[in-house]
This record gives structure tokens, sequence and C-alpha cells, in this order.
């Protein structure tokens, strides 16, 4: 049997089961398909899911954690066996501890505004299909602060102003918290901009991965 590969599955299903939870019935009947990866089966509404980390120097060294030999907690035991087990860390123990396979889906992010900026180009051109509405869901590595998250939005809005075809809600993902950010109502001369927070404790991170982890 060849070595298991990372798959961005895992993360598509994590964000899926995030909007359930955190923003209701309206995203209980998305499926993981292509091109976006989280679709309404009647397309009203189509959201792409991707991830941003700004480089760093030695961030393979901060990311990937060698699990075998390493004094753990016993209070973090049980979730590190999760971690060997599946490959995947995200969400629990704060992010932590890194999975092997979770290693090389953060190797191949990039920049937020970089990886913003392909996105924006690519749901302009029509790249994710016929839709009535756009999302974009972006698993961000780096702690932003409500005015970076302000900022995001604004750089998004000015990317796509032209656009025919845009995003009209962004989802900023952070390891404890869901920013839920309505493009369409960025105005440079009026702030606040509206932006939801949302809570993610550690109870429902646990949840959240086990279930992503879990479905096929």
């Amino acid at each position: 049997m060849g070595k298991r590969k990372f798959d961005t599955c895992f993360f598509e299903r994590y964000a899926q089961i995030c909007l359930e939870t955190l923003l209701g019935e309206r995203y209980e009947n998305l499926v993981n398909e292509d091109r976006p990866d989280l679709q309404m089966p009647d397309h009203t509404l189509g959201i792409e899911v991707t991830r941003a980390m700004e480089p760093r120097k030695d961030v393979a060294n901060e990311l990937l954690k060698e699990m075998a030999g390493i004094d753990v907690p016993s209070e973090d035991k049980e979730d590190l066996d999760r971690i060997l087990k599946s490959g995947y860390g995200y969400g629990l123990q704060d992010g932590k501890y890194i999975g092997h396979l979770e290693y090389e889906y953060w190797r191949l992010a990039q920049p937020l505004r970089r990886i913003i900026e392909s996105k924006v180009g690519k749901v302009g051109s029509g790249f994710y299909g016929d839709f009535q509405e756009y999302g974009l869901y972006i698993f961000c590595k780096d702690d932003l602060t409500e005015e970076e998250v302000i900022l995001t939005m604004e750089y998004t809005s000015d990317l796509q102003r032209n656009l025919d075809v845009k995003y009209s809600t962004m989802y900023l993902s952070l390891i404890d918290r869901l920013y839920v950010c309505d493009l369409t109502s960025v105005d440079r001369t009026v702030r606040p901009t509206k932006c939801a927070s949302h809570e993610i404790t550690r109870g429902m991170r646990r949840l959240f991965f086990m279930e992503a982890f879990t479905e096929n």
C-alpha cells in the first residue's frame, strides 16, 4: 500500500460543519463538490475553501512537530492519538500540534492577500460555475486582529469592485474564531463594515475535528 497523501476534503468538511453549526440552517444542505468546494444543490450558493499563511523563516520546523517520543501532558494524550492516527490536528489543542498530512496542506499555502487575489480572479472569470451567490472561506494560520479583518475586507472589495461576478461573503477562519464578512457592505467612508465574529470553543473544535475526519 502506498504512502497516504493529504487531501483538502478534511478542511472542506471542517468548514462545512463550522458554517452549519455557527450560522444555522442556511448552510445545512451544502455538499462537498469541486469548483467551488461547497455547493447548494440548487446553485443558490457556492463557497470556495482555501488557506492562507504568511511566509516565515523555518516555517517547516514551526509547523511540523515530531510526535514520537515527545513528553505530552496526560490531558493532551487523547488528542495526540487522534492526530497520529488521522494525520490532521486542526482544531485540536489550540493548534499546538500539526499532523503529517496537515503539514503538506499548509506547506502549499500562500500569503492571505495573494490567495485572495487569485480566488477573486477565478470567480470573476467564471471558473466556479454559475451560482446566485459566492462565498470565500479562508483558513488563516496566522492570527488576525479585528482591524486586519476589516482591512482584508476592504482589500477584497477593491479587487472585485469592477467585476460582474464576485464574492458576497468572506469567511475568515481562525483556530478559535470565525469572522463572517459581508463584502457588499464595504464602504471606506463608513466604519465599521458588517463583519460578525463567532467564537469557536475548544469543545466545538474537537467536535468539528471528529466529524470532519470520520465523514467520507
